[in-house]
C-alpha cells in the first residue's frame, strides 16, 4: 500500500463528501478509490468512514485522523516547497483574520514582529468574531478558537484553549453560586448572540454513575449532542439570559460589571481570577479543552510567506512563557 497516496484518497473524500467527487478529481475510477480506503482501514485496523448509498460521513476515529493526515500532507507539501525554493526570501502580501479579542492580545502583537523578521512582506490583519469565508474573501489563513467542523480547510492545532464559567464575588454574593450546570437556568447568563462563532452553546462535563449515564441533574436543552469524555459525558447547552452580545470582549466587560455568569476562555479571564476580580464556578465540570488553530484552505504548495507565519504562530503558542507572558502584560494593565 502506497501511505502517501492512501492518505491523499482518504483526505479528498473526506473533505469532497463522496467517493465519486474524490475519483474525479484525481481522474481515476470510484472503485481504486473505494479499494484505497479499505485498504487503508484494515492497515489502521479501525473504521474511518461510514459508507452508504446516500452519503459519507467520519467516525470518531477518522475525524482524529483526518486532522493528522491534513497537516502531515501540509508539512510533505512544505518540505517539497522548501527544497525547489533553495534560499529564496519571503514576500508578496498576507492576508490573515483572527476572532477580536483573543486577535487583538495573541496575533496582533506577534504581526510587527514577524515582519521585522521578514521585511518584504506584508501584512493585513482582519479582526472579526464572524466564520470568514477564507478562499472567498481571499485570506490567506485564519486563526481559529474553538471546535473544529468539517471543511475542506486544512486545521493545524497550535495550543489547547481551556473554557470556564465566571462571575464577580459581589454577584455570587449577591445570588448565590450554582452548584451544577442544570443550576444555570436560575441565574443571570451572559452569552453570545446566535450569529456569533459560538455556534453549540456552552460544554460541561458530568461524570457518569454506576450505570455509565450522567450523574444527577438534567441539562436544559436536552437534544444537543453529546460527546464521550473519559470519565465523563460532555454536553453542550445553549443558556438563556438576559443580555446577549456578539462580541466576547463585550461579554468580558459585563462580567466584570458584576452583570452575570459568563462561559469564557481561559486566556481571556486568568488574570482577573488571579487578582480576585473574577471567580470560577464549576469547575468541576468543566469541559476537556478544545483547541486554537491556524486554518487555510487546501492546495498542492503554500507561499513560503504562509508557512514562515505559521511556524512562527507554532513557536510562539507552544511556549508556556508566551502565555505566561501575555498574562502579566494584562494584569499589570488591569492594576494601573
Amino acid at each position: 500500500m502506497d501511505k502517501l497516496k492512501a492518505f491523499e484518497s482518504f483526505v479528498s473524500v473526506a473533505t469532497k463528501g463522496s467517493l465519486t467527487a474524490a475519483a474525479k478529481a484525481e481522474g481515476v475510477a470510484p472503485a481504486i478509490m473505494g479499494r484505497r480506503l479499505d485498504a487503508l482501514e484494515e492497515h489502521l485496523g479501525v473504521k474511518l468512514l461510514v459508507r452508504t448509498t446516500r452519503r459519507i460521513t467520519l467516525t470518531h476515529e477518522g475525524s482524529a485522523f483526518l486532522e493528522d493526515c491534513q497537516r502531515l500532507l501540509a508539512d510533505v507539501a512544505n518540505a517539497e516547497a522548501s527544497v525547489s525554493e533553495g534560499g529564496v526570501k519571503a514576500s508578496g502580501h498576507l492576508r490573515i483574520t483572527a476572532p477580536a479579542g483573543f486577535g487583538r492580545r495573541h496575533v496582533a502583537p506577534l504581526v510587527p514582529r514577524f515582519r521585522e523578521l521578514h521585511p518584504d512582506v506584508t501584512i493585513s490583519l482582519n479582526l472579526s468574531d464572524r466564520v470568514v469565508d477564507l478562499a472567498g474573501e481571499g485570506f490567506d489563513c485564519a486563526v481559529r478558537v474553538g471546535d473544529m467542523p468539517d471543511s475542506s480547510l486544512v486545521s493545524v492545532r497550535l495550543a489547547d484553549n481551556r473554557r470556564l464559567c465566571v462571575a464577580t464575588p459581589r454577584y455570587l454574593q449577591q445570588h448565590g453560586t450554582p452548584r451544577h450546570p442544570a443550576e444555570l437556568a436560575r441565574f443571570d447568563c451572559l452569552t453570545l448572540s446566535s450569529d456569533a462563532s459560538q455556534t453549540r452553546g456552552w460544554a460541561f462535563r458530568l461524570p457518569r454513575n454506576a450505570q455509565g449515564r450522567p450523574q444527577e441533574g438534567v441539562l436544559p436543552d436536552a437534544g444537543v449532542p453529546k460527546e464521550d469524555a473519559g470519565a465523563g459525558e460532555v454536553v453542550h447547552f445553549k443558556p438563556g439570559g438576559p443580555l446577549d452580545c456578539s462580541d466576547g470582549q463585550v461579554l468580558h466587560d459585563w462580567c466584570l460589571a458584576g452583570y452575570g455568569i459568563a462561559w469564557r476562555s481561559t486566556w481571556e479571564v486568568e488574570a482577573e481570577i488571579a487578582a480576585g476580580l473574577l471567580v470560577p464556578v464549576l469547575e468541576e465540570f468543566s469541559a476537556p479543552p478544545n483547541g486554537i488553530y491556524v486554518v487555510f484552505p487546501q492546495r498542492k504548495h503554500l507561499p513560503l510567506r504562509l508557512r514562515l507565519w505559521m511556524d512562527y504562530l507554532k513557536h510562539h503558542y507552544g511556549q508556556a512563557s508566551f502565555w505566561r507572558g501575555a498574562l502579566a502584560a494584562k494584569a499589570e494593565g488591569a492594576n494601573t
